[in-house]
């Protein structure tokens, strides 16, 4: 990025967005899973536009199917009219969520997609209150940035819902972190049982929760927590929505959605990022009683447009018959494995931490197991000297976040390894 650039930048946005990197970079072309820089400098991209690349750069499938729906000349009718694309996709995710006789509704964000499902949950069961959980995100719209648990992503202390916190599966810090796994599921369903005790009147409307927290350091509990929290909220009647902005469409390796490693299924699940591979698309899908629990006639202008829409089939067939959860379970292992084992024994790595290709490493002051959001940036910038994109993210600002494109190839996965290794070792002060 030049220096007239990051001035106007300066001069024309608001100062809370922020910029990575000490000297931001304009990215303006990519490939695969490289993109390169107006210097023309290229990178490996761990990071995908946060996790929203999901197939990679210049996708001949994707771009194809978004030129022969501009080729048509309509890239936008509204949804007040029939549309061909938003039909076959939401046909697919349906049959693919799990959630039986499933309806969807096409939003443009992630954010959006949360806001859509507190509404129609609380117009379902006809109340404003909502359990969450510490240290996630949901969102920056009003109802959305009630429920989220991070500080750091509150931009306002108002709040249209009535919010009770769960406690997150945090196993670095935090009262449940020196508990084995079966430990702290029983506690965290006892916790829960306490809140609808303590801190909730009459029916609650919903309890929402990501599988792995994104912006919390790609934190998850043990997996069967959320079957223990939803036999718990099946007792109340409280509807359980699973928020796979970040986790869905096979990245945990594992599985397609996060929410399937506990076992159960939600009543509501919202989608966003991977699905567009950078075009605006995401939404909630639930059963249709809950879905259709809205009072009045609402739509979303963008949501669900043909072009977008057209991309989105394109980024699920092809994830479908290139086997792209397998590819992340393969190649994620690559890198956990890795990782763990050449800077996990480091007494400034706390934990290395994920599922398939969402991953973090969290860093802490030696001895002490304080947060080191200095050295995770000193990693950060060593890694992009090293020609490697990651994010950042954690309660504390001291968790490296990687979410490759699923598309990752094992070569790449070792490349980038070596790049994150070499840069870990020495923000550490360890000799190669």
């Amino acid at each position: 990025m030049t220096d007239d650039l990051l001035a106007r930048h300066r001069a024309v946005l608001p100062s809370w967005m922020p910029l990575y990197y000490d000297e931001p970079i304009e990215l303006v072309s990519g490939s695969g899973r490289r993109v390169t820089d107006a210097q023309g400098r290229s990178y490996l991209d761990f990071f995908g536009g946060v996790l929203t690349n999901m197939i990679g750069y210049d996708i001949p499938e994707i771009r194809e199917a978004v030129e022969r729906q501009l080729a048509t000349g309509i890239a936008h009718t509204s949804t007040l009219y029939l549309i061909r694309h938003q039909v076959e996709l939401a046909e697919k995710i349906a049959q693919r969520s799990g959630i039986p006789d499933a309806r969807v509704f096409f939003t443009n964000s992630g954010t959006e997609a949360n806001e859509a499902a507190l509404l129609v949950a609380t117009n379902h069961r006809r109340s404003h209150q909502v359990l969450a959980v510490r240290n996630s995100y949901h969102g920056r719209s009003y109802a959305a940035m009630g429920v989220t648990g991070n500080r750091n992503w509150s931009a306002s202390g108002l709040n249209p819902l009535q919010v009770a916190w769960l406690h997150s599966g945090d196993r670095v810090r935090g009262l449940l972190a020196r508990l084995s796994a079966e430990e702290q599921v029983d506690a965290a369903v006892e916790d829960l049982r306490e809140v609808l005790a303590t801190q909730t009147a009459g029916a609650v409307a919903a309890l929402i929760a990501e599988p792995i927290q994104g912006v919390g350091g790609f934190v998850h509990p043990p997996d069967g927590l959320f079957a223990g929290w939803k036999k718990v909220l099946d007792e109340h009647g409280i509807l359980f929505i699973a928020d796979e902005v970040q986790t869905g469409w096979g990245r945990t390796g594992e599985h397609f959605w996060g929410y399937q490693a506990h076992g159960v299924t939600p009543d509501l699940l919202t989608f966003a990022k991977g699905i567009g591979n950078g075009f605006a698309l995401a939404g909630v899908v639930g059963r249709a009683e809950v879905l259709q629990a809205v009072p009045a006639i609402s739509f979303s202008t963008f949501g669900g447009n043909p072009i977008s829409t057209a991309a989105g089939n394109a980024v699920l067939d092809y994830l479908v018959e290139h086997d792209l959860q397998a590819n992340a379970a393969r190649v994620g292992a690559i890198l956990a494995d890795g990782l763990r084992s050449a800077v996990g024994g480091l007494d400034c790595v706390a934990e290395v931490r994920g599922k398939g290709l969402m991953l973090g490493v969290e860093f802490v002051r030696p001895g002490t197991g304080e947060p080191d959001p200095a050295l995770t940036n000193q990693v950060f910038e060593a890694a992009r000297d090293g020609g490697l994109l990651a994010g950042k993210g954690g309660l504390y600002g001291n968790v490296l976040r990687m979410g490759p494109p699923l598309t990752l190839t094992e070569e790449e996965a070792r490349e980038g390894l070596a790049i994150l290794v070499d840069a870990i070792r020495s923000a550490a002060g360890v000799a190669a």
